[in-house]
Formats: structure tokens, C-alpha cells, sequence
């Protein structure tokens, strides 16, 4: 039975857009004394309302990773006003979560099961600086990768583009060893944004970009892919691969091979998690 069908009488489906800086946690998902998004969030929650619903995710952001616009939703009883919700979520939150909105929707809004596209970026801070030495500012480094090597942005561009349409993404996704299970029986926070075929990794990329801007003491260099949906640790290794065509280590034109090999080793290295935001998610 759906959550949705579980609905008491005066109970509320609310819909959060968060802001969080992923660096102090073990990612969005709750696990047992770790610290977490979704667990603070839970936490808080009760506090507040004396209830304490698991919040459901757009989709899990990893330890270290970062958010602009993810979605959460759960069901309260609590006849409590949304401003006021949002007010108090945030004096008690910790500063490196900000609830952005909140809302009361359609019981059958699911924060996951809703959603047809996500936007995420990711930032690479290029360093002016001679190779294997650091001057990336201390205000960004929590939010970058800050990278060493030069950089030729038309070549990152044209092996974005490569990504864009349809493809099956298995040599873009994590080697984990319940990949398969957790694409076969999905369990909150932790399956594919969009219902897919048990054990598939095809995934539809709508735009695929980078962008290049001088900022003090460097060059920030942000990709921008928008899809309807991302395996584990997908976008990272989108951006690892691209990062070693743009410094010449391998060609854009190889990318259709990586592709097609459906297997992890064809691919390019996983970039770190500092510089990845989910930037935002569409219902």
C-alpha cells in the first residue's frame, strides 16, 4: 500500500526544498550514528511536532556532497502553518542546513516518485599555480575540486556533449556490489529518481555542459548536466573522465567506446564529492 493511501483524516503531505552544505555529513541517507540529512531533518521534525516522519528524498546525495534544491516530503498531523515550519526547522537545524520553502501538496506528491528531471553541477577551481601545489581560497575549498592541471574548456565542452540523449550509463556508475539489488528493489532514498527495468542503467541526458569564469586566484570551471535520472555516483564520473580528456590524458571521441563497453574500468576516475551541488529537482 502507497503512503498515499495511508493518509489519516488530518494528516498532511509536506513538500521542503533544502539547502546543505554535504561536507560534515555521511550523506542524505540515515544511518546508525552517522551523521545525516535526512536524520537531522527527521530529528527536528520531532522536536517541533512531537512526530518524527522519515523524510523521503528527490534521491540520496553521498557523504560530502552538496545541495541547492533537493526536495524532501512526509506526511504530518500537526496542524502547523508552513511559515511557521519553515521558521522553526531553521532555528533548530544546525547552520549547514537551510529549510528554502516549505509546503503542504497533493497527497500524492512523493519527493522521489514525482520527479521527471534533476539538475546537478559540479565545480572545478583551476589553479593558477604551478601542478601539485594548492592556492585554491580557503572560503571555497569546501565546495570545489580544486585542480591542478590545465584545462582546455573546448574540449570538455565537446565531450560533454557526447552524453547527451540516450545512453546505457553502466560504465559511469559505482562498482558497488548492490548495484544490481538496488536497482531491481528500490528502497527509499537510495533507488533511481525514475522507476526503470530491473538492472538497467539507460538514463536520458537532456543538456550537458560546461562553463569557465576568472575568479581570484584562479578559474572556476562548472558543469551542468540535467537528466531524468542518475545512477550512484554517476555525475562524478561523468566529470572525472571529462577532466582527463580536458587535460589531454584521453581524447573526447573515445567517449562513445566508454560508453558502449558497459563496464566501470572503460571510464575515467571518480572526481571527488567536495564539488558536486544537486542543483535542482522538476516535478
Amino acid at each position: 500500500m502507497s503512503d498515499c493511501a495511508q493518509l489519516a483524516p488530518t494528516a498532511r503531505n509536506w513538500k521542503l526544498t533544502l539547502a546543505y552544505d554535504g561536507t560534515d555529513f555521511s550523506g542524505w541517507q540515515i544511518q546508525p550514528g552517522q551523521p545525516t540529512i535526512q536524520g537531522t531533518l527527521q530529528l527536528a521534525l520531532g522536536r517541533i511536532t512531537g512526530e518524527s516522519p522519515l523524510p523521503q528524498g528527490s534521491g540520496r546525495t553521498d557523504a560530502g556532497v552538496h545541495a541547492v534544491g533537493q526536495v524532501a516530503s512526509f506526511v504530518l498531523n500537526a496542524p502547523i502553518p508552513p511559515g511557521n515550519l519553515l521558521r522553526a526547522l531553521n532555528r533548530i537545524l544546525p547552520s549547514s542546513i537551510r529549510v528554502r520553502d516549505a509546503q503542504i501538496v497533493d497527497d500524492t506528491f512523493h519527493a522521489r516518485h514525482s520527479a521527471k528531471a534533476k539538475t546537478y553541477e559540479y565545480r572545478v577551481y583551476l589553479e593558477k599555480s604551478a601542478a601539485g601545489t594548492s592556492n585554491c581560497p580557503p572560503f571555497l575549498a569546501r565546495y570545489v575540486y580544486a585542480y591542478p592541471w590545465p584545462l582546455d574548456v573546448d574540449t570538455l565542452r565537446e565531450s560533454a556533449a557526447h552524453f547527451i540523449g540516450e545512453h546505457d550509463f553502466l560504465s559511469f556508475a559505482a562498482t558497488d556490489p548492490d548495484l544490481a539489488a538496488r536497482e531491481s528493489a528500490p528502497q527509499p532514498d537510495t533507488a533511481p529518481l525514475i522507476a526503470t527495468p530491473a538492472r538497467t542503467a539507460v538514463r536520458t541526458i537532456y543538456s550537458s555542459i560546461w562553463e569557465r569564469e576568472q575568479i581570484s586566484g584562479g578559474e572556476l570551471f562548472v558543469y551542468r548536466v540535467r537528466g531524468n535520472g542518475f545512477l550512484h555516483h554517476m555525475v562524478r564520473n561523468l566529470v572525472g573522465t571529462m577532466l582527463d580528456v580536458g587535460r589531454g590524458y584521453r581524447r573526447a571521441s573515445e567517449i562513445p567506446a566508454m560508453l558502449a563497453a558497459r563496464t566501470r574500468s572503460a571510464a575515467g576516475p571518480t572526481a571527488p564529492a567536495s564539488g558536486l551541488f544537486l542543483h535542482s529537482v522538476e516535478y
